[in-house]
């Protein structure tokens, strides 16, 4: 147990991570120990275990697992900082805990996820659990449906969010597992405990026998609202409750309450999908709704019944759908239509609820219009459709439509309308039927009730008790004051029988589904409302009890409290409250007057009345004062009074002292009784008529006041302006209106009629008297106080002379407050005086503009002008707006009816053309002014396209937007914009320009709110998502506009809406949150008086809340940190940073200068690895921007915190740049010396950098720059590689100043590049300066590719990533830039590759246009120079640290792969060198680990022939190189140790892969193989081949290779191995060419390579030799069957031309008819038989010159002389098909020849094509069908009969084997016969007993005894390329010794073959098993380069010999030596000897 002891002294983290099981238990039970012991949540020891918790839970021991489980129960329990390992946490539950057998552990897991829950992490452990139940396992899924529904259980609905868990319950139902079936179940048993019948509907569609089952279910679930039993840590005071209440014995105390709060009621809407109809609707609706006859119409309705039935649907542009329907209701003259489209319409409207609002305003009238329809079903049907739209919008926005109906002549429709208004009612709440709408309402309820039908008259009552019921007697009392009392009584009676939907608990879902579209709106904000309610109560004793009667009638939190209506009503009309019976009193006649007076007044004052002497009159009047004076209200007879006065001489009195004692009297009757209007109307004519005496002018105005304050202002001002301008003293005229201004000044300005006296105010201003005319502006001035800018709307007709007055009046008033009402306060209620007027003065605003005279426009808009706004010619589309605006501004204020006008409009919102855009935006301006408030029933159609607007790319077209959905908030309020999603879609489109528009809008609107829809909650995730929007100013708008949501939505909401988000964002966005709360603005209060809403005062104060909040902004950010000076050095000036801020300075500065002695750079261990880390987890910011955004810095200051020093940290990050100087200089001084700090904090220096090039300083930029050269020497010489972190960090934006104006700049930066290549390679580099080519800056798109240029001029093609072909097209694009010397660039760079690479450049770069193309070839004449051979630079290019091992190791291997794509290119290389017999060695690339290779070469160099410029590598490598020779059986398994570290970096993945399919180690190989096959296989992985396909097939030639000239000869291999790696290449090079895609990349030098190495293999004679050799070469041929139809068609075939020409040539000195090109042709043949499809896909001019070329190489007498006569019968097939194909067109296709008329190949297609014209009738059809059948011309019959003869034989018992020999002959004969069409039909043992016997025949006949030769060509059989179809491969063939052996046999040999390649035998494949072992999937990655396919264009074939030493291509001195050895088949014999001899050099020189 020594062991033992060694674990046993571990720290417990390291414990619970140890590979041994019982030190992982012992490290868990100590963890567990140690969480209970913990009792701070916070303690840092928390942090330790981060990353362990989820090895806790996923041990592989099931032991160690249970007390993992434990101990990560007891962690997620009690660290705070639990919460961020959930994910992963969660994930290793569902997947490795929840598949345990023990059901403990699944216990555990299950109180881990609901541990989870309970800190907060509900939403992540609900993904996790619905991924789960994706799982293949269904133990898993049972497990997370049982978890689910315990969190359901115990948290609720409020907390598990069921939307999600509904959508997949049906998928759980109908799973093929009972245990998934019966656990569903009790799932959604409990989700219907919690939801009730919501849950219906989405659960229509399961089994119907589940369904009754399940209903059972539901009906014994209990009645009792289920309850929260856990909860959050954040719900602790509910949780205390919980357990009080459960102490006391349940229920006791409130439960009512709570119930309410635990379960918020589900709408069931909103469990739905919605569907999308629209598209489905008939293609020919729209004509059969119009059709003639009514069954087609009927059909059409039909069609749309049948999709609405959908409960939910798709928002979308239903408005011609509605307006067809409308149509049918209106106009249809069948009624079942009409019923049937009334259907159509409420099925629409309740599946699109709120968002069918907008089209509700054009249904609504037509639909009551209709209720005159007698037919009950007619009218239900229209009831049903009206309910269901009122549901989608307000009363207030269908109300005008409403209250026009309501006169109709129609009884019926009178009382539809009044029952409409009844239902309508119920569904309101008192702050959703305001007094505003009561007032209009209840008026024409009114004359309802009086109707003489007695159905209206019920319909009234109705309506008006619910009104009643609903506001409460409060509200509706004053209207009702004119009801006699049975009527009365009969409304109360209406009231109480009404049930209201809010009024009761929510007992059903019934009730509540129709409640909520509203419930949504009402929400009123419980804080204003609530206040305001309090302050009611205490104020006035008497509605007390009312108030709380409402709320409880209300459900919580759903509409204002009804008091604060109730009270606001009684308050603004108090007068009107006890006096409303007097108000109209009747009229008595004089003599009762006299009467009445006689009682009260002394008798001689009557008779004095009419004295003629003056003085008794006076005495009189006293007497009649002092008797005024002294009455009570009660008993004083005003009417009588006044009579008196007025009676002779009445008003006419002539001595002025009378006649001010009079009108004295007046005032004090008016005072002091109960001063009727019939009284007033007695005096006012005389009050008028002495207004303007100069003596008594003051009495009357006193008098008319008086009446005023009894009568109230507005009746007693009308009458007054009416009576002084109907008679002509003007002096009346302008005092009475004096009067009227001061008395609105004292009386406050609600309920003014200003229409009655706007007319009389006109006559006033042009009245010749000026006084009549000052008076009339004074007036004015006044108003304007009150109404604002809309009172001049009035007056725009004036003149301007007097226009100009107004305004300079108007200006006066500009800014000042109108002034607190002083008088007409009611006496007797005081107590509501405050929310009266404020409620009353809500309506002001509205009630300004409907007092103008409208103007319907409607029959304005005509069809006409409609279709002219349409147009599809701008212009007249112009003429149309122009009317438009003629239109409005000639009405002036029009009626809300404008037709089709609002559809018109909104189509040109989108105009392409601009000016019209802006002109419809003004027009929709003037329409809102035109319109005033209702134009808010157009806010959904008209304007949130409006807000679309805001996101135009041009600046005054979004001005314009701004300015139009301005002026229409102005008129409609806020609130109708912020209901429903729109505002929410438009925030979600992700265009810059309209996001900070919007969020700018928003941000000025939101804080002068008192209370908004919670439709706002739909914002907040699209706000989110601004907030890291890519656009610097939209982030800034979000951040602004955050606090003010915030303010509405509570910080709660806001918080709990980022669960959602990833947990970056997250994080940041809590932390925005978190600063937002503290600047959030407190929420406006209700004006105190109703002055406050002045219009002019108004504006300020909006703005205050935001300016606050901007100061509280700067204060806050910093706040956070202690660190005064950071906060200084972050450039906010102390001054907001308050006294903390100021201690700043005092620090004596000695003390800093002792800290500057330390190192500037502190080196944390691991430091840079962590920060990786943390930016690869997305833990922290990607550094990535356009521009450094203030989190960047943010996060850039706290990482350097831990490795900078402090003093250093402050200069970098201080606001001046002079301390960026200082910085960037003390780095200088300290960089020698701290190098190795340098390297630590490398990543960080580097980002500070790029933070330095945004600035804008020229000085601090050059220090930078001096600094970077500096440090890159530095790195290079400590040969130090920079990390992909910091590369991918930094060099983006050091390219960006390669683009500076200023030269010196440039220099610099680019000598850095260069200096950067020593620390990173050059091919990594490549990509960042090609990113930098896309610039828009010119400058720095032609240095890019200057710098490109160098690049490749140094380091060769190679660095050209991803492809050489695809880096050249990218620079040749930019020959045609606009700018001159971007071109140049361009240019030059090019002719740089061309001088390296030669003429391949054309090649790789593709098309160009013409012109691009001529200055390139100009070009490169000009200034080429021939291509040299390997540049110079090679050995820079990896700047490997070979020998300082401390580099970082993972690093290195990363280099190393990233090379293996390089080095498989120079094997590539070196391996055709030698085929040109060029005996040059190449050095050794010096990172080859020796599991990749077994290099001979450097074996080899042992001997001391070393010619490799680095010797000490090759030495130090020796030992190693050997041990594959002398240990031959590695059966090593597993991957190479280096793939994982491969992972991290895709990009170089498959290459670094395909580089082991090369290796000199079978399993390397084999592995590498396999695992490029499951890429392949994967259809979704495949696309990442993409690009490598020559790449790979390089590599698997060359193992084919490799095998053939090493592996075959070497005894000591296992020859097993072998077929092993042959089945493995073949197998996966059968699966990349069943992918058609894939296969077509592969060119024709690697095709025609392929095509040598296999069909070498297929002559291999050793490989027959082997025991599965048959099985081999079977596999082989349907390979080449596969290559041959799935490549591209051109490559093939160019490939195959090219290698018969190369076989005719080695073969030319043998003459021999070797069987290498008698397979070459046949393939040929194949090819040639494919040309009818494959004809219009082939590039003609390449094929023809190919053929050119080899006629020129064999001209046909040459051709003649060779010993068979195939080649020449093969060519002329080839040429003869394609004629016949092409016709004489295949002369065009000539092109690429250069002197075409000296081509033999031009004469003979010149020819065949002659002949064939000549022969046209009896052209023979079957050329195609082989080579043979033109010499013959034997008939397709007589074949075909001969064929059938023989297959006769071969089935007859006797002849048989007479028949197979006949077979045998004949197809040695016409070799290309086609022996298919007998085959396809017969049974697949008939056809491999055929095969078998063809088989048998041929290897008796070619004898057994065969020779290797040693061209490593065998003869060997010829029917083995057949081309055979792929079940003839897969059939067996008899075995060597000529006996048959039955198709079981193979099989098991197949079984036995797929054991050992590790594949299981369950399923047979339709392919020879070559399949491989390992398989382990790639990731998919990144293309690669494959410039070396392009060594060999066949053009330059025949010149091989001369440019031999040319084409050591760029790579040769740097090459892997695998390739040097491999001889080529068709080389000399030599070779092979070559390699033995080496071979044996070497092993007797280790011996």
């Amino acid at each position: 147990m020594g062991d033992d002891s060694e674990w046993m002294k571990l720290p417990i983290d390291q414990k619970c991570e140890h590979k041994l099981w019982k030190a992982r238990l012992n490290g868990y039970e100590e963890a567990l120990k140690l969480f209970q012991k913990i009792d701070d949540e916070k303690s840092p020891e928390w942090s330790k275990y981060l990353g362990l918790i989820k090895k806790f839970v996923t041990d592989s021991n099931a032991v160690a697992q249970l007390k993992g489980l434990e101990a990560a129960l007891a962690y997620v329990e009690n660290a705070h900082v639990a919460g961020k390992t959930t994910g992963e946490v969660a994930s290793g539950v569902v997947n490795k805990v929840f598949n345990q057998p023990k059901a403990r552990a699944k216990e555990l897991g299950e109180d881990i996820c609901l541990m989870y829950i309970e800190i907060e992490k509900g939403e992540a452990i609900q993904e996790e659990l619905l991924k789960g139940l994706d799982n293949k396992n269904p133990k898993i899924i049972v497990a997370c449906i049982e978890t689910l529904r315990k969190a359901l259980s115990e948290f609720g609905s409020k907390i598990i969010s069921l939307k999600p868990i509904i959508k997949v319950l049906p998928k759980l139902f109908e799973s093929r597992e009972k245990a998934v079936r019966d656990e569903a179940k009790l799932l959604a048993v409990e989700i219907y405990r919690w939801i009730r019948d919501a849950l219906r509907p989405p659960l229509q569609n399961i089994n119907s026998v589940q369904l009754k089952e399940l209903e059972e279910e539901w009906i014994k679930v209990s009645s009792a609202a289920p309850k929260q039993t856990r909860f959050l840590r954040s719900q602790q005071e509910l949780k205390a409750k919980f357990e009080q209440q459960q102490g006391l014995g349940g229920d006791a105390d409130g439960g009512d309450d709570d119930e309410e709060e635990a379960v918020p009621q589900v709408d069931a809407y909103e469990l739905l999908e919605a569907v999308e109809i629209l598209s489905k609707l008939p293609k020919d609706f729209y004509e059969k709704i119009e059709a003639k006859k009514w069954q087609e119409r009927k059909e059409a309705l039909e069609a749309v019944e049948l999709l609405v039935k959908n409960p939910k649907l798709e928002s979308g542009d239903y408005a011609d759908l509605v307006k067809a329907l409308k149509k049918v209701v209106g106009k249809d003259t069948n009624v079942m239509l009409v019923a049937l489209a009334a259907k159509c319409l409420a099925g629409l409207a309740t599946g699109l609820r709120k968002k069918f609002g907008q089209y509700a305003g054009h249904v609504v009238p037509t639909i009551l219009e209709k209720f005159k329809e007698k037919k009950p079903q007619v009218v239900q049907a229209l009831q049903e459709a009206i309910d269901a739209i009122f549901l989608t919008t307000t009363l207030q926005n269908i109300s005008e439509d409403i209250l026009a109906v309501m006169d109709n002549k129609n009884p019926t429709i009178k009382q539809q309308t009044s029952l409409f208004i009844a239902r309508s009612f119920r569904h309101c709440t008192p702050s959703t039927l305001p007094k505003s709408l009561l007032k209009p309402f209840c008026a024409a309820l009114l004359k309802h009730i009086n109707d003489s039908a007695p159905e209206v008259r019920d319909a009234g009552f109705e309506a008006l008790g619910t009104a009643l019921k609903v506001a409460g007697e409060k509200a509706v009392n004053p209207f009702l004051a004119d009801v006699d009392k049975l009527k009365l009584d009969r409304i109360k009676e209406c009231a109480e029988k009404v049930e209201l939907v809010y009024g009761k608990k929510p007992g059903g879902a019934a009730e509540k589904k129709e409640g909520k579209p509203i419930a949504g709106k009402a929400a009123a904000l419980p804080g204003p409302a609530g206040d305001k309610e309090t302050k009611d109560a205490t104020t006035k004793p008497g509605p007390l009890k009312k108030a709380s009667a409402v709320k409880a009638g209300v459900p919580p939190k759903k509409g204002k409290p009804a008091t604060a209506a109730g009270t606001g009503g009684a308050g603004a009309k108090g007068k009107k409250g006890p006096e409303t019976k007097e108000i109209f009193e009747s009229e008595l006649s004089i003599e009762v007057c006299e009467e009445k007076a006689a009682a009260v007044l002394p008798a001689s004052c009557i008779q004095q009345l009419d004295s003629g002497n003056w003085k008794e009159r006076l005495a009189c009047m006293e007497e009649f004062q002092k008797a005024v004076e002294l009455m009570e209200r009660s008993e004083m007879p005003c009417q009588a009074l006044v009579r008196m006065l007025a009676k002779k001489p009445g008003w006419k009195e002539t001595n002025f002292q009378v006649m001010q004692m009079k009108l004295h009297i007046v005032a004090l009757i008016a005072q002091k009784g109960n001063f009727s209007k019939t009284s007033a109307q007695v005096v006012l004519d005389g009050l008028v008529d002495k207004v303007g005496d100069v003596k008594c002018g003051t009495n009357a105005k006193e008098a008319m006041t008086a009446i005023a304050e009894a009568c109230q202002l507005p009746w007693t001002a009308e009458q007054l302006v009416a009576m002084a301008f109907s008679q002509k003293n003007p002096k009346n005229q302008s005092e009475t209106l004096n009067w009227l201004a001061n008395a609105i000044k004292e009386f406050g300005f609600s309920g003014l009629n200003v229409k009655a006296f706007i007319s009389n105010v006109k006559t006033a201003l042009a009245a010749t008297n000026p006084a009549v005319r000052t008076s009339a502006i004074t007036l004015l001035g006044v108003m304007y106080l009150y109404m604002g800018p809309s009172l001049r709307m009035f007056f725009e007709d004036e003149k301007p002379a007097l226009l100009s007055q107004i305004d300079a009046e108007f200006e006066k008033m500009q800014g000042q407050t109108a002034p607190a009402p002083t008088r007409g306060i009611s006496r007797h209620s005081v107590g509501g005086v405050d929310d009266g007027e404020e409620e009353e003065q809500e309506e002001v605003g509205n009630d300004v503009v409907d007092l103008l005279p409208r103007t319907d426009i409607g029959d304005k808009i005509t069809a006409e002008l409609v279709s002219k706004i349409g147009d599809k010619n701008w212009k007249i589309r112009k003429e149309g707006l122009d009317e438009v605006t003629s239109i409005i501004n000639e009405a002036k204020f029009i009626q809300p009816n404008i037709g089709e006008l609002p559809a018109a409009l909104k189509g040109r919102l989108n105009d392409s053309n601009k000016i019209l855009v802006q002109q419809t935006l003004s027009i929709l301006q003037q329409l809102a002014t035109a319109m005033g408030p209702n134009i808010k029933q157009y806010v959904k159609n008209l304007g949130i396209p409006v807000i679309t607007v805001l996101g135009d790319s041009k600046n005054n077209v979004r001005a314009a937007a701004l300015a139009t959905v301005n002026a229409w908030a102005e008129q409609t309020g806020m609130k109708e914009w912020l209901e429903g999603e729109d505002l929410s879609e438009e925030l979600k489109k992700e265009n810059p320009f309209l996001r900070q528009e919007l969020l700018g809008w928003l941000a000025e609107k939101l804080p002068a709110l008192r209370s908004v829809p919670s439709d706002l909650l739909l914002c907040v995730p699209h706000l989110y998502s601004c907030l890291e929007d890519r656009n610097g100013d939209v982030r800034k708008k979000a951040q602004d506009a955050l606090p003010f949501f915030m303010m509405h939505l509570g910080f709660e909401k806001m918080a709990k809406a980022t669960g959602k988000l990833k947990p970056t964002s997250k994080d940041q966005v809590l932390a925005m949150l978190e600063k937002a709360k503290a600047n959030m603005p407190a929420k406006p209060a209700p004006p105190a008086k109703a002055s406050s809403r002045v219009v002019g005062g108004a504006a300020p104060a909006k703005f205050q809340p935001t300016s606050a909040f901007a100061d509280d902004l700067g204060s806050n950010t910093m706040e956070s940190k202690p660190d005064l000076k950071k906060a200084k050095a972050g450039g906010l000036s102390s001054k907001t940073k308050g006294v903390q801020g100021k201690k700043v300075p005092s620090k004596p500065n000695l003390k800093e200068d002792d800290d500057k002695s330390g190192p500037i750079f502190i080196i944390v261990p691991n430091g840079k690895e962590q920060r990786m880390k943390e930016e690869k987890a997305l833990k922290v910011l990607k550094w990535n921007f356009t521009t450094p955004r203030d989190e960047y810095i943010e996060q850039l200051k706290t990482q350097m915190s831990t490795c900078v020093a402090k003093w250093l940290q402050d200069e970098m990050f201080h606001a001046d740049f002079q301390h960026h100087n200082k910085a960037l200089a003390v780095m200088i001084e300290h960089l020698e010396s701290e190098k190795d700090g340098v390297i630590s904090c490398l990543d960080l220096i580097l980002k500070w950098l790029t933070l330095r090039f945004f600035d804008t300083n020229t000085s601090v930029l050059m220090k930078a720059l001096e600094y970077l050269k500096l440090l890159f020497n530095l790195l290079s010489q400590e040969e130090y590689h920079l990390t992909e972190n910091e590369a991918s960090s930094f060099i983006p934006y050091l390219i960006l100043k390669v683009g500076e104006p200023k030269d010196v700049i440039r220099k610099d930066v680019r000598a850095i590049l260069n200096r950067m290549c020593f620390i990173y390679p050059a091919s990594k580099m490549f990509p960042f300066i090609m990113e930098g080519t896309k610039s828009k800056n010119s400058k720095q798109r032609a240095e890019c590719l200057e710098e490109l240029g160098c690049l490749v001029e140094s380091y060769g093609m190679n660095v050209c990533q991803p492809t050489p072909g695809k880096a050249l097209k990218e620079m040749a694009t930019h020959i045609g830039d606009r700018d001159n010397t971007v071109r140049n660039a361009a240019l030059n760079t090019i002719v740089t590759v061309y001088n390296v690479h030669g003429d391949q450049v054309f090649k790789l770069i593709g098309n160009l246009s013409e012109k691009d193309m001529s200055m390139l070839e100009e070009r490169i004449k000009r200034s080429a120079k021939r291509p040299s051979s390997a540049p110079v630079r090679q050995a820079e290019e990896k700047p490997q640290r070979t020998q300082s091992i401390s580099a970082n190791t993972s690093m290195m291997r990363k280099g190393q792969a990233e090379d293996m794509s390089s080095k498989l290119k120079i094997m590539y290389r070196t391996y055709r060198i030698q085929n040109r017999n060029v005996g040059s060695h190449s050095e050794t690339a010096h990172t080859v680990p020796r599991e990749f290779q077994l290099d001979l070469d450097e074996i080899e160099n042992d001997n001391g022939t070393v010619r490799c410029e680095m010797p000490a590598l090759v030495q130090h490598k020796l030992d190693d190189i050997f041990e594959p020779v002398l240990i031959p059986e590695p059966k090593i398994r597993a991957v190479s140790p280096h793939f994982d570290d491969m992972h991290s970096n895709t990009a170089s993945t498959i290459n670094f892969v395909i580089s082991q399919v090369a290796s000199g180690d079978i399993n390397t190989s084999i592995q590498a193989l396999t695992q490029i096959d499951e890429v392949l296989k994967q259809e979704d992985k495949a696309e990442a081949m993409s690009g490598h396909i020559d790449q790979f097939l390089i590599a698997t030639f060359m193992q084919l290779r490799l095998i053939y000239n090493t592996h075959m000869a070497d005894e000591k291999l296992d020859k097993d191995e072998i077929v092993r790696l042959y089945s493995c290449i073949i197998g996966s090079m059968i699966t990349l060419f069943q992918i058609e895609s894939l296969a077509r990349e592969a060119s024709t030098g690697v095709l025609k390579d392929l095509m040598h190495g296999l069909i070498t293999l297929m002559l291999d004679s050793r490989v027959e030799d082997l025991e599965e050799g048959e099985q081999v070469i079977r596999s082989v041929n349907l390979l080449v069957v596969k290559v041959l139809e799935k490549s591209d068609q051109t490559n093939i075939l160019s490939a195959l031309i090219v290698l018969l020409q190369d076989s005719l040539l080695a073969t030319a000195n043998l003459e021999v008819a070797p069987k290498f090109s008698e397979l070459v042709m046949k393939c040929l043949w194949r090819m040639v038989r494919l040309l009818p499809e494959t004809i219009n896909s082939i590039n003609l001019d390449r094929i023809l010159l190919d053929i050119h070329i080899f006629m020129k190489v064999f001209p046909k007498e040459k051709l003649k002389q060779c010993k068979s006569e195939f080649p020449i019968r093969t060519l002329k097939t080839l040429l003869h098909t394609l004629c016949k194909l092409k016709g004489p067109k295949i002369l065009d296709h000539l092109t690429m020849i250069d002197n075409k008329n000296e081509s033999e190949l031009e004469a003979h297609l010149c020819r065949v094509v002659k002949h064939s014209m000549d022969q046209t009738g009896k052209a023979d059809k079957d050329t195609e069908k082989g080579a043979s059948r033109i010499e013959e011309k034997a008939s397709k019959a007589k074949v075909n009969d001969i064929l059938a003869e023989i297959f006769k034989k071969i089935g007859s018992k006797e002849n048989t084997k007479e028949g197979l020999a006949e077979l045998y002959e004949y197809k040695k004969k016409y070799s290309d016969a086609d022996i298919e069409p007998f085959l396809k039909n017969s049974s697949q043992f008939f056809q491999s007993y055929v095969e078998r016997g063809l088989r048998l025949i041929e290897t008796e006949r070619e004898g057994k005894g065969r020779i290797a030769t040693s061209t490593g060509i065998s003869p060997q059989m010829e029917g083995t390329c057949v081309p055979a179809s792929t079940h003839t491969v897969s059939s067996s063939i008899g075995n060597t010794n000529g006996e048959e052996v039955g198709p079981s046999v193979y099989l098991e040999r197949l079984k036995i073959l797929r054991q050992r390649c590790g594949l299981d035998n369950a399923k047979q494949e339709d392919r020879p098993p070559l399949t491989s072992l390992l398989s382990k999937p790639t990731l998919p990655t990144v293309a690669s380069s494959t410039d070396m396919l392009h060594s060999k264009l066949s053009q330059l074939r025949e010149s091989r010999e001369q440019y031999q030493h040319l084409d050591l291509d760029s790579n040769q001195t740097h090459s892997s030596g695998i390739g040097t050895t491999l001889a080529s088949p068709s080389s000399a014999a030599a070779n092979i000897d070559d390699l033995k001899k080496r071979l044996e050099r070497i092993k007797s020189s280790r011996k």
